[in-house]
């Protein structure tokens, strides 16, 4: 029907409602009255008739969808009814010098019956006799709070949603086997299972918007032992704001399943260290490096400068930023290598950064200890490069992404990410520039980290590869490593190293097995297979070392890292002959400079 149609049928109807309305008012109560006289029921008519449409236009009662109504809609119908009422009263009180009140009363009495009757009765019939053609999924919601509640209410409202809220489950005992909508709370979070079973549930829909990490792993401990697909609802602000429906849900990820709440950023001393700034992100195509980009991007810079060596990477995260900030400051892309001392020069030189996250690096264990000159040439030489740049064109603050695995090292990898911090502390003690570190762990969805790799077999059916049972990292997820790099900024005055407190590590078969359930299938499905530690790997990583730590967190959930003394002619020796010496001795070199002050350190970041 159109929407003239509509309207004009709706005008109608009420003008029959209100006219019946006052005449029964008056004919119920004629005998009690000799007053009020036909002439006074016509005005009178007329007058409410009149009122009725200006109000209903005032509240666009011609203008909602019926088939949804609800409360709100209720209370629209009350203000306009009634108002009508009071303005009739007082057209009669003008004419007449007296208000029929008991005639208005009635009036409003069936005036409000039928106009909410006309209205409602529509939603009735769409909700009980008009059926969807959609095939309906039972589905279970996890939490009976205001999130699961919008969302059974959404889900009911909409005849083609797919989902059939059949039962909620949630914690809190008061709420057990009360209805919310006509949906009985079945129970609580370790009975889902159960719950699944007996009443044939396909869909889990986990809807408590305010879920710590640690609180998604439990429900999803129970889901998991079901065959049901598991889901999330979206955040409740992302749905006030309208970047999302109430019912877009998205499937559960890994980085959910970590057990560990992201820290917090200290948003007004970043914003001081970046607003209106100049900043040089250097392997900006990178994963980390690309996600360092959109977070700066945030506070408004100055000047973004996009350094990288990869023509792709780089025209890829370039096109990407100016297409959301071209028109609030200049995005320059930058090819160059760090190796290249001259064109590092030139671009400080020109461009005069005030703070420089250095992201470039080689970082892929394995391959390093194949290629340890590469990696010197890359990690030590190209920091070497990029930091000396930054100290003598006067950068403000300097911070180098490091690695776990540069403490204790047993790769090559990791030995040079080591030196590199070496190579800053040293710059720190007479620079003007305050040159930093930040340690982290694995970061899930960077190039080649596990879950790609995980993802790839698991898709082509497996097994999936895991190196030994026994393997445990720490892992963060992309977004909070680039996070942390830049409250490291914030906080640097020179010659830390920084690290996340990042709780307990991970096994890596808990998150192969994890990532095989996510994907919809079973372990005997896709099954695992142990493959060996690779060259250069160790069981466990280590965080900071004891002669590097401090008592207390700077920030909540960051350590600060005290420097420790080593001797630099060490490395200038590597720095200076390197090319020199062949594979293997580089990579003995590499591993007995970066160990040689760190005998004594342990893990200790509690």
């Amino acid at each position: 029907m159109s929407y003239s149609k509509r309207v004009s049928l709706l005008m109608t109807l009420d003008s029959l409602i209100v006219m019946f309305s006052i005449f029964v008012g008056y004919y119920i109560l004629q005998p009690y009255f000799s007053t009020y006289t036909l002439q006074m029921l016509v005005i009178s008519s007329i007058t409410l008739l009149v009122c009725h449409h200006v109000f209903a236009f005032i509240y666009r009662l011609y203008h909602k969808a019926w088939e949804y109504a609800s409360v709100g809609e209720l209370v629209t119908i009350v203000k306009a009814v009634t108002y009508s009422i009071v303005a009739t009263a007082g057209v009669q009180l003008l004419i007449s010098g007296s208000a029929f009140i008991r005639v208005l009363v009635i009036t409003w009495l069936l005036h409000m019956c039928l106009i909410g009757g006309s209205r409602f009765s529509w939603r009735i019939v769409r909700d009980r006799f008009i059926k969807s053609e959609v095939v309906k999924k039972n589905a279970l919601i996890v939490g009976a709070g205001s999130g699961g509640t919008m969302l059974v209410r959404q889900l009911l409202k909409n005849n083609d949603s797919e989902l059939n809220p059949v039962g909620f489950v949630d914690d809190n005992l008061t709420k057990q086997k009360l209805q919310i909508y006509g949906v009985t709370v079945l129970g609580k979070i370790e009975d889902i299972p159960e719950i699944v079973e007996k009443n044939s549930i396909d869909h889990i829909i986990i809807a408590i918007p305010s879920l710590s990490k640690s609180e998604i792993q439990r429900i999803y401990q129970e889901c998991s032992k079901t065959k049901a697909q598991t889901k999330i609802m979206p955040m409740l602000e992302d749905i006030v704001t309208g970047k999302v429906s109430v019912n877009q849900f998205r499937d559960v990820q890994v980085e959910d399943l970590l057990g560990r709440d992201p820290v917090e950023l200290d948003i007004q001393s970043i914003s001081k260290k970046l607003t209106g700034k100049t900043i040089l992100v250097t392997g900006a195509g990178g994963s980390i490096g690309s996600e360092i980009c959109r977070q700066v991007c945030r506070f408004k810079p100055k000047k973004l400068l996009l350094l990288g060596h990869g023509e792709n990477s780089i025209y890829s995260i370039d096109m990407e930023l100016k297409n959301h900030y071209q028109d609030e400051f200049e995005i320059i892309p930058v090819i160059a290598d760090i190796q290249d001392r001259h064109r590092i020069f030139d671009v400080m030189d020109e461009h005069n950064p005030d703070v420089v996250y250095h992201a470039a690096a080689h970082k892929h264990v394995p391959l390093m200890e194949y290629n340890p000159k590469e990696a010197v040439k890359n990690n030590v030489i190209g920091t070497k490069n990029v930091a000396e740049a930054a100290d003598t064109f006067g950068v403000s603050t300097f911070v180098l992404v490091s690695s776990d695995k540069a403490v204790n090292p047993t790769n090559v990898m990791g030995s040079t990410k080591r030196i590199a911090e070496m190579v800053i502390q040293e710059l720190d003690k007479e620079s003007r520039t305050n040159f930093v570190a930040v340690r982290f762990g694995n970061v899930l969805g960077s190039r080649g980290s596990v879950i790609p790799l995980f993802k790839k077999q698991i898709q082509e059916g497996g097994p999936v590869t895991v190196t030994h049972p026994d393997m445990t990292r720490y892992f963060m997820t992309i977004p909070e490593a680039s996070r942390l790099v830049m409250q490291a900024g914030a906080l640097a005055r020179g010659g830390e190293i920084f690290v996340l407190d990042m709780g307990e590590p991970v096994r890596i078969v808990d998150l192969a097995k994890n990532l095989i359930r996510l994907s919809g299938y079973t372990e005997e499905e896709i099954g695992i297979k142990y493959a060996g530690i690779r060259p250069g790997e160790k069981m466990f990583e280590e965080l900071l070392g004891e002669n590097e730590v401090h008592g207390e967190a700077v920030f909540p959930k960051i350590f600060i890292g005290k420097s420790v003394e080593f001797d630099y002619s060490t490395v200038n020796t590597l720095i200076e002959n390197y090319d020199g010496y062949d594979m293997g001795y580089i990579r003995d070199y590499v591993l007995g400079l970066a160990n040689k002050n760190e005998d004594m350190l342990v893990r200790n970041v509690n």
